[in-house]
């Protein structure tokens, strides 16, 4: 019997994790074409507002109830606004182990919303489901990726080579793939116990103080 993640919503002093509604579709899609969203990522491209709809509607909860792992939407605690994404999946239930991707909406990058998720999300994962490690992968040209995992307290483990396809603009305008390495991170529970600077909120998470 396959094992599945409970249909939660995450809150923190700054931002609410929870699951993708229709009303998510206009601001996902205009998150979805950013150009650094289609240089590193494997969504469609041209990502459609169709392509959104079947995500907010559909795919997302199939990756929580097919036991891939979860996906959630990034909000604003105070104004509700979609500011990003972030997702588990590959989970493999024996070892208790997962992978974590994210998404950061153009309008709210340098906010330090896209650690904050993974952090939190992390939290919940180690505390509440008991898992014993989460695998982060970042194309090695991609320093933010890079900065999120290192700002959680990641530990680099080594490099895939030639293992992930981006993408890279072209003279005239259009997109072409590029090969790249893929820089594994991992974070296990007792990673998060030496975390500088951390907070804790009214729901017994503790985050850093972002700057």
């Amino acid at each position: 019997m396959t094992s599945t993640f409970p249909d939660i919503s995450i809150s923190t002093e700054r931002l609410v994790l929870r699951p993708f509604e229709e009303a998510d579709v206009p601001a996902l899609a205009e998150m979805m074409t950013d150009e650094l969203v289609t240089a590193w990522t494997a969504l469609p491209h041209p990502y459609t507002p169709d392509d959104a709809h079947a995500w907010a509607t559909g795919k997302a909860a199939a990756v929580r109830t097919e036991g891939r792992g979860i996906a959630l939407a990034v909000t604003e605690f105070l104004t509700q606004r979609l500011v990003g994404t972030v997702r588990l999946d590959h989970t493999d239930w024996r070892t208790r182990s997962t992978e974590v991707a994210c998404v950061t909406a153009p309008w709210a990058r340098g906010e330090g919303y896209a650690s904050e998720s993974v952090l939190a999300l992390a939290q919940w994962l180690f505390r509440d489901q008991k898992f014993e490690r989460l695998e982060l992968r970042t194309a090695a040209d991609n320093t933010a990726s890079q900065q999120v995992a290192q700002k959680v307290g990641c530990i680099s483990e080594g490099v895939l080579r030639n293992a992930w396809i981006a993408r890279s603009r072209t003279e005239d305008g259009g997109w072409t793939d590029i090969r790249t390495d893929l820089i594994v991170w991992s974070l296990l529970p007792e990673d998060l116990d030496g975390l500088p600077g951390r907070t804790a909120d009214a729901n017994g998470f503790a985050y850093p103080e972002w700057n």
